[in-house]
């Protein structure tokens, strides 16, 4: 059975970037129905309108427990929860003038996705196991000192997602790690690099989870990355640490 067609998916950041691109991207591929999630309804206007009755907005900051906990109270069909939502604050862990910054990004990046995850795992089993996404970044698995607090938060996705998975696996419910390097968006508007469009990265994911992935590295980025920190994790090591904060 797909993991995508047919599905009642739940995205979350849904109003631009990534998320915008998941919510598009569920809806080519022939999902039923998407919630999509911000928390500013009015910023997913248009996505409700492209939808033509398959989009529903919702009201969510996932950092906001009795707002998760209300959402899968109300939603009990979601059969794929899509963790995108996530902050950068582009800071160091020394550089940074305190560790508020970090802070900020542990309680979005890693708590929130937790949050999710936890409100929502009985709903997926009853509903067959379905899938779980969680965004990380190839960042999760070598730091990027120019925002080495981004870095170490979507480290703890990657951990997440990996006792998640075990948690998990006896209801059948597939927990995909995803792994982007740069991708088009106004979080990377600063970063003088080649980018992904976020299209592409959203349809790379899904077709990865609907192969039953669970590790998926959707731009050209993040698989050179990913190969060369599984021949030389040192080396590239090294060479993110080039990447300094101002």
């Amino acid at each position: 059975m797909s993991k995508i067609k047919g599905q009642t998916a739940l995205v979350t950041g849904a109003n631009r970037g990534i998320g915008q691109a998941f919510v598009e991207e569920l809806l080519s591929a022939g999902a039923a129905k998407i919630y999509a999630t911000a928390r500013n309804v009015e910023s997913l206007k248009n996505l409700v309108e492209q939808g033509s009755g398959r989009v529903v907005a919702i009201q969510l900051d996932v950092t906001d427990l009795d707002q998760v906990d209300r959402a899968a109270k109300n939603h009990t069909d979601v059969s794929l929860l899509i963790n995108n939502a996530g902050i950068a604050t582009f800071e160091g862990l020394i550089a940074a003038k305190d560790s508020n910054a970090a802070r900020q990004e542990m309680e979005t990046n890693y708590f929130g996705t937790l949050n999710m995850i936890r409100a929502f795992a009985s709903t997926l089993g009853s509903n067959g196991g379905g899938a779980i996404i969680n965004l990380s970044s190839i960042g999760g698995h070598v730091n990027f000192p120019v925002l080495g607090s981004y870095s170490a938060s979507k480290a703890a996705v990657h951990s997440l997602t990996q006792g998640v998975r075990a948690e998990l696996a006896a209801q059948g419910t597939l927990v995909a790690g995803v792994y982007p390097g740069p991708v088009d968006t106004s979080m990377a508007a600063s970063f003088p690099m080649d980018k992904t469009a976020p299209n592409e990265v959203a349809k790379a994911v899904l077709t990865g989870v609907d192969a039953g992935e669970e590790d998926i590295y959707p731009d050209p980025m993040s698989i050179e990355m990913h190969a060369a920190l599984r021949g030389d994790p040192k080396a590239v090591e090294r060479q993110t640490s080039e990447m300094l904060p101002a």
